[in-house]
């Protein structure tokens, strides 16, 4: 199997489309700089990473100079250590750095090692952030297509995606109507949920929790209709998908978006969740649930709740793949194809 390096030596034409990634990186860089953000830079080595449960972690060890050994993890998001920051009075900050998540593989929209990135406004909710993601794809968008006369379009895989604002807005429960026919008590019900998964046709037994259907249903009958032809936010999550997002209006629900396009998810976003209780007992629950599914266990990072009880201010926050980004507007069909070193050809 050729290298990436060998085949830009004896392919110098490439070249164009790994440079993409120039030129998105400083696009994110001048957006956030020329918005007021300030630029922060968090560690990649952790006593204690996000609790996430259904993301496995790389774990090593940290050995001092007299053989003293501590457990360590590579982060998979920046997330708890800019939060700590944001509760220190950073106010609104920006990152593009490395994160890493195990177990998922080598395929068009994943490697295990990826660049991310993150910012928060404060003050600010989700629907702010959304807000700032349609301006910075546009600056994205003019600078990678300067000689374009519409410089708010993207052509990708063949097909136009009109980048203008407003962008498409959908809430979860609207689309489980409109696209699964589910109404909002159905879905959110785990006995009526299962019902109607079986008469859909999905695999439902006795281990089959409210989760596993809800996701494959998300997977199959609604993320296909979205941003297919402009993106499209789909928001106001079940309050059991609220990872660190806040309670909406409606309890049922918190408020949480994420960004498709192409057929590609491109940012998770929360009004971040800023009772430093509710968020102890949510990150315990994770834990509880990463040791039931048989992952790597590791100690809560107690010094999170610490900073939120110094009192975080109301913020809105995104994750946003940069690999995604780069391949989108490289018009390339996988971020194999706009990494300079994929793992897959660094472990054959």
């Amino acid at each position: 199997m050729q290298q990436t390096f060998q085949r830009l030596k004896d392919n110098p034409e490439l070249w164009q489309r790994y440079f993409v990634r120039e030129i998105v990186v400083d696009a994110i860089r001048s957006f956030f700089k020329d918005n007021g953000f300030h630029e922060v830079e968090t560690p990649l080595l952790l006593s204690a990473p996000s609790t996430e449960p259904f993301l496995e972690v790389f774990q090593t060890e940290l050995i001092d100079d007299v053989g003293k050994k501590w457990q360590a993890f590579l982060p998979s998001s920046p997330e708890f250590a800019m939060k700590k920051l944001l509760a220190a009075g950073s106010g609104s900050i920006f990152q593009i750095t490395k994160s890493f998540r195990n177990g998922e593989g080598h395929s068009s929209r994943h490697n295990p090692e990826f660049s991310i990135l993150e910012w928060y406004r404060t003050p600010g909710n989700y629907m702010d952030v959304a807000y700032d993601f349609e301006r910075l794809l546009r600056e994205i968008s003019k600078k990678v297509n300067l000689t374009r006369s519409d410089l708010v379009r993207l052509r990708y895989r063949g097909r136009n995606y009109d980048l203008s604002a407003p962008w498409e807005r959908i809430s979860v429960a609207e689309a489980f109507q409109k696209y699964a026919g589910i109404d909002t008590e159905t879905m959110l019900d785990e006995k009526l949920l299962k019902e109607a998964g079986k008469k859909k046709g999905y695999k439902i037994d006795e281990s089959t929790t409210w989760e596993m259907i809800w996701n494959q249903i998300i997977a199959n009958e609604i993320e296909p209709h979205l941003g297919t032809t402009r993106p499209t936010i789909l928001y106001d999550y079940p309050v059991a998908q609220a990872a660190l997002a806040k309670r909406a209006k409606d309890p049922r629900f918190a408020e949480r978006l994420e960004v498709f396009l192409a057929g590609v998810e491109l940012g998770n976003c929360f009004s971040e969740l800023t009772d430093w209780r509710e968020q102890e007992a949510r990150c315990r629950a994770d834990l509880r649930e990463r040791k039931r599914l048989g992952r790597t266990e590791f100690p809560m990072d107690t010094d999170f709740i610490e900073a939120l009880k110094l009192g975080m201010p109301e913020t809105g926050g995104i994750a946003v793949g940069v690999d995604r980004l780069v391949m989108l507007f490289a018009d390339a069909k996988s971020i194999q194809d706009v990494l300079f070193f994929p793992s897959e050809e660094l472990f054959r």
